[in-house]
């Protein structure tokens, strides 16, 4: 039996901090973990951006909810439900990630909370556990399940080395450069073609 592990923002959805960074007008919130590998040291240099200038989690609730799937991701993660079971494994925040989820069809998440002030304001961040995408995929091949996984960004790469096939999906060229011992889907139809090549006895 075959697991598909997907990272979400990327390669479903877009890139929730640059919908937060156009919406508030605030550009250096534009950096993700296509940018900077140290998930704690990216979070914390947000926190304190969204401390100094007052962005609350309405806010940015507010920018999340006009998102939508990329193009073609629902029809791709169809696609793949009917071949394997999926899990989305994300460093993204339960209270981000409900409206994503219903547009998606409600597949399985695995990800972290967020710590809240009564005001709203976001006072920190819990980790559901250290290097969880790593974790996820260790388990379910613990399970006897074989794991092929997709992500884009310095933070997928542990989790594409722990699956028996990790494929990255539109990467930034320099997660290319840096791991190019997996290979590169550039749209849906490449990646439905690695998947199916990765799934083959």
């Amino acid at each position: 039996m075959e697991v598909a592990c997907l990272d979400l923002e990327g390669v479903l959805v877009p890139e929730i901090w640059i919908a937060v960074a156009e919406r508030t007008g605030v550009p250096e919130l534009r950096r993700t973990t296509r940018d900077e590998p140290d998930y704690d040291k990216l979070m914390r240099w947000r926190l304190g951006i969204l401390d100094e200038r007052g962005i609350r989690l309405p806010e940015i609730q507010a920018a999340i909810a006009a998102l939508g799937p990329l193009p073609g991701a629902r029809e791709f993660l169809d696609w793949l439900r009917e071949r394997m079971s999926v899990v989305i494994l994300s460093d993204t925040f339960q209270e981000f990630a409900a409206p994503l989820m219903r547009q998606l069809g409600w597949p399985a998440l695995f990800c972290h909370n967020l710590e809240l002030g009564r005001d709203g304001r976001i006072t920190g961040y819990a980790l559901r556990m250290p290097d969880q995408k790593r974790a996820a995929v260790r388990a379910l091949r613990g399970l006897h399940l074989r794991v092929v996984a997709a992500g884009d960004s310095y933070n997928d790469t542990a989790m594409l080395a722990e699956a028996d096939a990790g494929i990255l999906f539109r990467p930034p060229d320099n997660v290319v450069a840096e791991f190019p011992q997996f290979p590169v889907a550039r749209d849906y139809e490449e990646l439905r073609k690695a998947f199916a090549e990765a799934s083959r006895p």
